[in-house]
């Protein structure tokens, strides 16, 4: 999406619901296919579900449905995509599946889900059972995963499957919070090596060096969202409510005072080329506004989620001469080893890309705003 020449935002309590304004510049400025399978674009496509829903207006959906249907063949295979390659990430966009199918009844919508249940199935995994992120990233589990894989799976399950299979979902988080997190500060490392033998890991922990804003929201997204689908009396639902509410008091204690929001590498706000970083804060007050709102969360969160939606308004968002909103301050990607060999050190997660209107940060921040407004 590109960037527009901008100028600083009006008052935000004078113009309306944010999460409507940005799905109205989705539309207008990226009207046409996007070419790839990418997960990115899901995250834009699971805010526009939650605003068609909301405001009842069905362009939303039918916006949803083209660029789905540029995929998913009337065989309901899905196209550009392979099954073998063992990505997590391809695994996201078939959330929207689920609503399309209820929607039209459609059978190519249910066998494209079926595709993609059928890469879980012989997704490689950990020796205890966790899938790993990629085929190419043996024996590693990382935060964004959780996303990725996690509420498609639950969701499946609850519309298809067997509700034993819960326990396999639950079991991911429970894995990754086991290994990731640090008793110290609560914070969850971006990564965790298995084998001990990447690059990025401590060589006695498995983990990766530092804290990653997006990866952190990544991980709390997760969370609230496959709790729409694990059953009420299912064992470790109260395990995944308290990880939520631990790893949210642990993220609150890293915010910028001054801003509200959060920092790319969220415990270094004090060392120099740190930066607020959007998606991030975005993805925070989603996990925090619907955590909220599904009463997972303690009444006085809802005071500190007005304060980081407040911030997000303020730090990133820009209108352009067109009326179209600009969020600002996204890095574009962020990852570990591969062919770039990319280290997990501090001067790494601050070199990367900074831009306006990633798919990532736009998704994140029309379901944040969405939530926010909602409570």
């Amino acid at each position: 999406m590109a960037n527009s020449t901008s100028q600083p935002t009006t008052n935000p309590t004078k113009t309306g619901s944010w999460a409507v304004r940005m799905s109205e510049s989705v539309l207008k400025r990226s009207p046409e296919f996007f070419e790839k399978w990418e997960y990115d674009h899901g995250v834009i496509y699971r805010g526009l579900e939650w605003v068609g829903e909301l405001t009842g207006d069905p362009k939303y959906m039918e916006y949803i449905k083209k660029h789905m249907d540029h995929f998913v063949d009337e065989n309901g295979v899905i196209q550009r995509y392979k099954v073998d390659e063992y990505n997590i990430d391809h695994v996201n966009n078939g959330k929207l599946l689920f609503s399309l199918y209820r929607a039209t009844e459609d059978e190519r919508y249910k066998k494209a889900a079926f595709q993609l249940r059928s890469q879980l199935e012989k997704h490689p995994r950990t020796s205890e059972g966790a899938f790993w992120h990629k085929q190419i990233y043996p024996y590693q589990i990382w935060l964004d995963g959780l996303y990725m894989g996690a509420p498609f799976y639950a969701e499946f399950i609850r519309e298809f499957g067997d509700p034993s299979e819960f326990d396999d979902v639950t079991l991911q988080f429970k894995l990754c919070y086991k290994h990731t997190r640090d008793p110290e500060t609560g914070l969850l490392y971006h990564a965790w090596d298995e084998k001990r033998e990447q690059h990025w890991c401590n060589p006695e922990t498995g983990c990766s060096k530092n804290f990653w804003g997006r990866s952190m929201g990544w991980f709390v997204m997760a969370l609230v969202d496959v709790l729409d689908y694990i059953p009420e009396d299912h064992a470790d639902r109260p395990v995944l409510i308290d990880m939520l509410n631990e790893t949210l008091e642990a993220l609150l204690k890293v915010r910028d005072k001054e801003s509200g929001v959060f920092y790319q590498v969220l415990n270094l706000g004090h060392v120099k080329g740190n930066y607020l970083e959007a998606s991030a804060s975005c993805m925070i007050l989603y996990a925090m506004a619907k955590g909220v709102r599904k009463g997972y969360l303690p009444e006085h969160y809802r005071q500190e989620a007005e304060i980081i939606r407040k911030g997000i308004i303020d730090e990133f968002i820009t209108i352009t001469e067109e009326g179209l909103v600009n969020l600002n301050k996204t890095v574009q990607v962020s990852g570990l080893g591969g062919k770039d060999r990319r280290d997990g050190t501090f001067a790494y997660y601050i070199s990367e890309p900074i831009i306006t209107n990633d798919p990532k940060g736009i998704g994140a921040f029309i379901q944040a705003m969405g939530e926010a407004e909602r409570i």
